[in-house]
């Protein structure tokens, strides 16, 4: 624990602000996954909003969220080859 008063305030906000990702992390995560599974492009497009969302509040880095778009688009446009066979 520190002992200086600007430490002790940064810890608390460092935490604060460390909760409030993991949770949107894992509100993100838990749209992809929801997205991978039905296909559906309503849940696809929320799903990349989200990612969107992240890489503005700096919770994920520019590369890695491209990477998690491209497989979600990939997904979108299977769906519509599928339909158009």
């Amino acid at each position: 624990m520190p002992n200086i008063q600007s430490k002790k305030k940064r810890l608390k906000q460092n935490k604060k602000i460390n909760l409030a990702n993991k949770s949107f992390k894992s509100k993100m995560n838990t749209s992809i996954k929801k997205a991978n599974n039905t296909k559906d492009v309503k849940d696809i497009n929320y799903a990349v909003s989200l990612v969107d969302s992240a890489v503005s509040k700096n919770i994920l880095k520019k590369e890695n969220a491209a990477r998690k778009k491209s497989k979600l688009h990939s997904l979108t446009n299977t769906k519509t080859k599928k339909a158009t066979n």
